[in-house]
């Protein structure tokens, strides 16, 4: 018997084996804690991982992430033979790109200032740029890359894109690898970052590649929270190298009581809810894969181990 385990939220798991059952009938979904024989299952889907529960199951051939990243899986736990799939589903990535969107059009037209001007009783008109005028820089060209680039290209911005190996996006002008990083910089008003979190990646957001970026831009940092180094982002905005922050993710996830993001007035803080796993879409993401596998086809957002994505 081919079995699929789903762990994580309950309720999300009984509406996927609602779902999974009228969509492929026969197909032996289960939630845990009700496992049934470990043996049985092949397919895995899950957020987190233990060692306990990789242990449990002998016969694992695919691990599906709930999210559209995998850094937050301890792969080390995983036997090398187990295939690692990450959620490509519309629900992630129109959320995503709607947030990237207001978040540029935010600062591009100085909503943060003029918060605080209304807080403090202020009437500050301020000169009003064109989108045009501005340039944003998307770092990360994978799927929510390119998703937030065609949704800020219409805008009217002048968009650039980074990506370690060479990509072509519509709608943006792309730069690739470290001999073009510094360039690439150089010229971002609002930088967005969207990389996929490796051991090349983390605290890639920090003091140095804050100095390279022009003075008073800003950031959106919608990827994981790894990427940051905090320390160096209060700094930058303290100094006025960069004028403001947009942060949808933070290590820990929630941040303590009484740090210092939550009060800093140049930080616009939200709960990791800026690209949304939707649990009523997702599932037929799942589904069209499962399907894949068994028709021996190639899964849509399988990563390589090696890499990480």
């Amino acid at each position: 018997m081919t079995a699929i385990l789903h762990t994580g939220d309950a309720e999300r798991g009984a509406l996927w084996q609602e779902i999974v059952a009228r969509e492929m009938p026969g197909t032996d979904f289960r939630c845990w804690p009700d496992v049934g024989d470990p043996a049985d299952i092949r397919y895995l889907i899950a957020w987190t991982l233990t060692p306990e529960l990789v242990a449990s199951l002998p016969n694992l051939e695919i691990l599906f992430s709930i999210g559209a990243g995998v850094d937050q899986l301890d792969l080390s736990l995983l036997p090398p033979h187990v295939r690692v799939v990450r959620m490509i589903e519309s629900g992630i990535t129109n959320t995503m790109a709607e947030f990237v969107a207001m978040a540029a059009l935010s600062l591009h037209r100085d909503l943060p200032f003029y918060i605080a001007s209304q807080r403090a009783g202020r009437w500050d008109p301020q000169d009003v740029l064109l989108c045009s005028e501005r340039t944003v820089g998307v770092m990360g060209l994978g799927e929510l890359g390119r998703a937030s680039i065609a949704r800020l290209s219409p805008l009217g911005f002048r968009v650039l894109g980074w990506s370690r190996s060479r990509v072509e996006v519509p709608g943006a002008t792309c730069f690739a690898g470290q001999d073009e990083f510094d360039a690439f910089l150089g010229q971002v008003d609002i930088l967005v970052c969207l990389l996929p979190l490796t051991d090349d990646t983390r605290g890639i957001l920090c003091r140095d590649l804050f100095a390279k970026m022009p003075r008073g831009a800003s950031l959106i940092n919608v990827a994981r929270g790894g990427h940051l180094v905090q320390d160096d982002l209060l700094t930058a905005l303290d100094s006025g190298q960069l004028l403001y922050a947009f942060v949808d993710v933070t290590d820990p996830e929630p941040l303590p009581d009484a740090h210092p993001f939550y009060g800093h007035p140049a930080i616009f803080l939200t709960p990791h809810i800026a690209g949304v796993t939707r649990k009523e879409t997702a599932v037929h993401s799942l589904i069209a894969n499962l399907r894949r596998e068994l028709a021996g086809e190639p899964l849509a957002g399988e990563i390589d181990r090696g890499r990480g994505y």
